[in-house]
């Protein structure tokens, strides 16, 4: 591929949210916070920028939608469609996520200039499908334009996605070989105003390039100190990076003074851990600007880091939505999958929630369920003991991951050829479980769930 030589005007750079192949989508704000970190990054140092977002739920062809509807959340538009080779047998629809693929053909055809070069994320592993459908759509409008894919599918299966994908190149790391990628496909040379790694120099991503901001994801540390045998934190960051408070305030007040957002939304893995020397003074420092905001914390909250004085200013900072990484209230084998909480530890962090203020149904504790071996009467238990303790047991599927060190035992126990496709790891059909999908039982655990007499 001949690099381009750009003369009289910025290379153009789109980049693309795929659709979502599934038996269900939905957003809770759910933001493609690495492709538009990317996309600011690109802005900053002279170069074109294009956006198109293929789970757009507020394109022009839609009915208007309420912005700020249930703190920004909503639906996607679906289309249904037949399921992937091998989970033809599941009982359930299989969906694309998404606007319809006439529509982004025509937001493609309308789009100028150009592009020079098309970056297109991925996500859940098993939503591969619709990535793959997103590549060929591009393909077909801009024949010739050299196109990367990137994102956390790319990441875990980088030779999945490089043997089948279409891309031309698949990018397996976090972003920094993206200067060497823009230089060899377009002859473009980068020259990084600031160091990319420094947290507390990058512009915030480019949420301007969607059509509404109806909400701000926040990463205020990249990383996690913990090893979780079920999660892929430790490969994908392998690092801890903090924010310093007044980056993350001032991103705060950006987003609120300049595009009236009303919902901030807490990406990290690890908020709350030694508090003493960032959450705590990042609440303090919130509740300081007196703003009309709402904060949410879809990624779980570390439980042991909740005492009284943590949880008073959670509630005062605006929380609405909390979740808390609980995994399993059978405290006596979860020394298998992490090391994070005690019985004490989740007693006195919800003790302290109650007493601050909050109501059941504003804190969820998050329980996996389809682990390796796992017998349900344990799950069945730990949301007992969740509605016991007064707060909402959130059921998580478990999806299997590679380079985690719970995947030898998924691929073990599943009755799917897990190392053969990603497909096979969708957690909406219980991969590790021995017997078919069942329907009845996730529906009898979803209604053991619901809590009585209290709404948030």
């Amino acid at each position: 591929m001949t690099p381009l030589r750009h003369m009289g005007r910025a290379p153009q750079i789109l980049l693309v949210n795929p659709w979502i192949h599934d038996f269900a989508a939905y957003d809770f704000w759910a933001s493609p916070y690495g492709l538009l970190s990317l996309a600011a990054l690109l802005r900053d140092h002279g170069l074109g920028v294009s956006y198109i977002d293929c789970l757009d739920r507020f394109h022009p062809n839609l009915r208007p939608a309420d912005a700020h509807a249930r703190y920004g959340r909503g639906a996607y538009l679906k289309t249904r469609l037949r399921p992937p080779k091998g989970l033809e047998g599941i009982a359930r629809a299989y969906s694309r996520y998404g606007i319809p693929p006439e529509w982004l053909r025509e937001d493609l055809e309308r789009l100028r200039p150009r592009p020079d070069l098309i970056l297109v994320t991925s996500i859940m592993t098993y939503w591969y499908p619709g990535v793959f459908e997103c590549i060929a759509e591009l393909k077909k409008c801009f024949p010739g334009v050299p196109l990367v894919l990137g994102g956390i599918y790319a990441r875990l299966w980088t030779r999945h996605a490089r043997a089948y994908s279409g891309a031309d190149h698949v990018v397996d790391d976090d972003g920094r070989s993206l200067p060497a990628l823009v230089a060899g496909c377009i002859g473009f040379e980068i020259k990084a105003r600031y160091d990319w790694q420094d947290v507390d120099v990058l512009p915030y991503p480019a949420f301007d390039l969607q059509r509404r901001i109806n909400y701000i994801p926040l990463l205020t540390v990249r990383g996690c100190p913990f090893d979780c045998a079920y999660c892929a934190s430790a490969f994908l960051e392998p690092a801890l990076r903090r924010r310093s408070i007044r980056n993350i305030v001032a991103e705060i007040v950006f987003w609120y003074s300049r595009h009236d957002v009303r919902d901030f939304v807490f990406y990290d893995d690890a908020l709350l851990v030694d508090s003493r020397h960032h959450a705590v003074p990042l609440l303090e420092a919130i509740i300081r600007l007196d703003l009309p905001v709402r904060f949410h914390t879809p990624n779980a909250l570390h439980i042991r880091e909740i005492d009284a004085a943590t949880a008073k200013l959670l509630f005062r900072v605006g929380f609405k939505t909390l979740r808390l990484g609980l995994e399993s209230a059978d405290f006596e084998v979860r020394s298998a999958l992490d090391c994070k909480v005690t019985a004490a530890e989740f007693a006195r962090a919800v003790s302290c929630l109650r007493s601050a203020g909050f109501r059941s149904g504003q804190v969820g504790a998050y329980l996996l369920v389809g682990l390796p071996g796992q017998d349900l009467t344990a799950v069945e238990s730990s949301i007992a003991a969740v509605k016991e303790a007064g707060i909402s047991p959130v059921l998580a599927h478990y999806t299997p991951i590679p380079h985690t060190r719970l995947w030898g035992a998924a691929q073990a126990a599943s009755r799917y050829d897990l190392a053969a496709d990603p497909i096979f790891s969708n957690n909406a059909i219980f991969p590790c479980g021995r017997e078919d999908f069942s329907w009845q039982t996730l529906s009898r655990l979803k209604q053991m769930t619901q809590l009585a007499g209290d709404s948030s």
